[in-house]
């Protein structure tokens, strides 16, 4: 199986001037590209305290100047792995526009009063899927969720309290690159890396 890459080009002098436009500016292309179905879904791999690596994709909820944010149970997988070795990193994968991008950092709890906002805002049913889960945890079946949301419905018919469990990650990078399939394997492949209080772009090898 091969496939050509002819969709674009990433050169130095068309990148922004800061990894935060770039991303910005890619996200608004792929958010209006009807073959991409989750423009903001994203792998996010993590690894425990002994190294054991996993990854899982979600969804990206906010991004600004100070980093990527998304939203999990604090006591799911990812959010131990992440409590234990505070470092992840994302990676967005726009194949239709064959565009990567690669986010590497430093993770940090968001502050309750964004994961409230974040909270209250999602569908009822979002919620009541969230507080009823014990995400990453061994269940006995299918019906052991249904029946947890079924009590949490019956307790809460209008809004469902966030759980204290529950909230965001922002992962604030060291390092984002931007990937562009090019011919005959010659991708480009442009990286801000943080220096001190600055930032420097790399050309990588393909």
């Amino acid at each position: 199986m091969r496939v050509g890459y002819e969709r674009g080009t990433l050169t130095e002098d068309t990148l922004a001037d800061n990894w935060f436009d770039q991303f910005t500016a890619w996200f608004d292309e792929a958010v209006a590209a009807p073959e991409i179905v989750e423009p903001n879904a994203m792998i996010v791999a993590t690894a425990a305290a002994n190294g054991t690596p996993s990854a899982r994709t979600v969804l990206l909820k906010d991004a600004d100047e100070r980093g990527l944010t998304f939203y999990t149970h604090y006591t799911s997988r990812k959010g131990r792995d992440l409590t234990e070795n505070p470092r992840a990193t994302l990676l967005f994968g726009w194949h239709p526009l064959q565009r990567q991008v690669n986010v590497a950092g430093t993770v940090y709890r968001v502050d309750p009063s964004e994961s409230d906002a974040y909270w209250n805002s999602r569908p009822h049913g979002s919620q009541l899927g969230s507080a009823a889960s014990p995400q990453s945890r061994v269940v006995a079946g299918r019906e052991t969720l249904e029946h947890a949301q079924q009590e949490l419905a019956d307790r809460y018919p209008d809004a469902v309290p966030r759980p204290e469990t529950w909230g965001g990650f922002r992962v604030v990078p060291h390092t984002v690159e931007f990937w562009q399939g090019r011919p005959d394997r010659l991708h480009d492949r442009l990286r801000f890396r943080r220096d001190g209080e600055t930032w420097v772009v790399e050309r990588l090898g393909p």
